[in-house]
């Protein structure tokens, strides 16, 4: 096989003394070349332990016959910009991440790639950079971190906050929960959005069985990470690129996965962006249908009572699959170069069970504990559920569809009629819930968050005042056109689409307006106004003379990538990716 690195050495002859003046020895120059990607940086501790992965690829890469060159484009934390509006720039991080990726590995193009990151946006922004540069490469999951004192993780700081406000706890107690939440690198322990993204790349295929979530500071990940370097020279040579194994029926075996585990519904953006690269159209409507009759099986936060770290001691990925085995494509190809039936079959008798095992016994000896796989990874004939995870509601509210976590809701509010409190940003409504100026019975409403109208944050501090409060977490419904926190749990609805700046019917609510939220039926619903049950065509009507009065809001950012992102973002409910008029112009240039 010809490979693209050498007939780029023969079209540039600067190349050469350009990369020995960068440390290449003359002798590397003739190698397979590997573009090792990734996010470290000192921005938070889901990417500030990746140089050693990074170091421990590019040594797999050279003990196979390769070379292997780093490239760097570190991500944000959602955490770190909570309450700010740093948080605006989330969820476009991924979109410019993409895009680096793509600049760097098409400028001077490579052989085969390693993709290695593991938190919120860094993650899928690799994954949507991996499938545009579509090289033969593999992801290094980048691991969780450890869980703190009393197994306290992260996810619980925004409880143990919005009950220091309230006067519940002390400002000691607040500080103890600071100090102890993060004990280590990785993902937060917990099934958040880098944990359910980590887990995402291996049920596509894309990472070695059994990488995902290992413990960040581990030898296993360190070996996860050399072994993959040498898969990378493998499929370069081979010239098996990613585009050669990702299908659709790879990413309905991904939203089973997530349906199983309970995952982070910003996974409903990650995944139809990631699936748009492939020209592979997923969207709120394919999550649903999966979901429905689908064992949930995942025993950890937030929905359920355990921290990540010990997913993989129960197994891990392969684990979850095993559970769910009979509804997977298990022909589909994976980075290993075997089926994924195949690489189920073959962890059978690898010892890889028994090595989880002694994993597990070593955290019960830590804790005291006595846990077993089955308090983790529940059996799929004894599933905590049997409905998924997620639920899409559409109605005259949404008619694109709107997101919840129906294993993270309250049972009383499965079916409910409730009355419309709008709020135009995330400030005003929080400092209403937080001063009880909302009522048992509302349906509160935080519009103008989306894409469009502010970048898409995350509703992550209020969604945790109403479902830390005993009274309002299962009395209230939070609906937007935001995104949540895959931390967070309660009556919370998201993505409501279209969002309010583009004129969507969240736009029109108005005080007193009454909605119908009917999760088993999948609906959300205007029915009502002032109090008063309309019949459809009367609250067509309403609507109608409402839109007539409603004008866009002038955007909120003049400038910079917030103004592209407004300009460009697709709806929620399809990815939020820049769309730059590729559905008027007939698909991708």
């Amino acid at each position: 096989m010809v490979l693209i690195s050498q007939e780029m050495r023969k079209k540039a002859p600067e190349l050469d003394p350009l990369r020995i003046g960068t440390g290449w020895k003359p002798e590397d120059l003739a190698k397979p070349q590997i573009f090792i990607e990734s996010t470290f940086g000192d921005s938070h501790p889901g990417s500030g332990h990746l140089d050693r992965l990074t170091e421990a690829v590019r040594k797999g890469v050279y003990d196979a016959g390769g070379y292997g060159a780093r490239y760097f484009c570190t991500d944000m934390c959602d955490g770190e910009s909570q309450g700010t509006d740093g948080i605006n720039y989330s969820l476009v991080s991924r979109e410019m991440i993409a895009n680096m990726i793509e600049i760097q590995a098409n400028a001077t193009p490579f052989d085969g790639g390693v993709f290695i990151s593991g938190c919120d946006k860094g993650l899928p922004g690799n994954l949507i950079g991996m499938a545009r540069v579509n090289l033969p490469s593999l992801v290094v999951p980048g691991g969780t971190m450890n869980a703190g004192p009393e197994l306290l993780t992260l996810n619980e700081l925004g409880y143990y906050s919005a009950r220091y406000e309230r006067g519940e706890i002390s400002a000691e107690k607040l500080a103890w929960a600071k100090c102890n939440a993060c004990p280590s690198c990785g993902a937060c322990s917990f099934i958040g959005t880098a944990s359910t993204m980590q887990i995402m790349a291996e049920a596509l295929g894309l990472s070695l069985p059994g990488s995902a979530l290992l413990p960040a500071e581990s030898e296993e990940l360190t070996d996860v990470a050399y072994r993959t370097g040498k898969r990378a020279v493998e499929m370069a040579l081979a010239g098996v690129k990613v585009s050669d194994i990702v299908t659709e029926k790879s990413f309905e075996n991904a939203i089973l996965v997530h349906a199983a585990i309970s995952g982070s519904t910003n996974t409903l953006l990650h995944l139809p962006a990631i699936a748009h690269e492939y020209g592979i159209e997923i969207d709120g409507d394919t999550f649903d249908r999966l979901h429905r009759n689908m064992p949930y099986v995942l025993n950890l936060r937030p929905a359920g009572k355990w921290p990540a770290e010990v997913f993989c001691y129960a197994g891990g990925v392969p684990a979850v699959m095993e559970e769910i085995r009979e509804y997977l494509h298990l022909d589909v190809m994976t980075v290993t170069g075997k089926t994924l039936g195949e690489n189920l079959d073959e962890l059978k008798h690898s010892g890889y069970e028994e090595k989880c095992s002694r994993w597990l016994d070593g955290f019960n000896s830590r804790y005291g504990l006595s846990l077993t796989k089955r308090d983790i990874i529940l059996s799929r004939d004894n599933p905590i559920g049997n409905e998924g995870s997620i639920a899409v509601l559409k109605g005259n509210l949404a008619p694109e569809g709107a997101v919840i976590k129906h294993t993270a809701c309250p049972k009383e509010m499965f079916r409910a009629v409730l009355k419309a409190r709008p709020f135009d940003s995330e400030e005003e409504c929080l400092d209403a819930v937080l001063h009880h100026k909302v009522e048992k019975g509302d349906a509160v409403f935080i519009r103008y968050e989306g894409p469009k109208g502010s970048g898409m944050p995350e509703m992550f501090y209020t969604s945790e005042a109403i479902s830390s409060d005993p009274e309002l977490g299962r009395s209230i419904a939070l609906i937007t056109d935001g995104r949540f926190s895959g931390a967070s749990t309660g009556p919370v609805i998201g993505h409501c689409s279209p969002e309010a700046q583009s004129g969507g019917p969240i736009a029109l609510v108005e005080e007193g307006d009454l909605i119908e939220i009917d999760i088993p039926a999948r609906k959300l619903n205007i029915i009502g106004v002032n109090g008063k049950e309309c019949t459809p065509e009367e609250i067509e009507s309403i609507l109608h003379e409402r839109r007539k009065r409603w004008k866009p809001r002038p955007l909120k950012y003049k400038r910079g990538v917030l103004r592209l992102f407004a300009e460009h973002a697709a709806s929620p409910m399809k990815g939020a990716w820049l769309d730059y008029g590729e559905q008027q112009t007939g698909g991708k240039q």
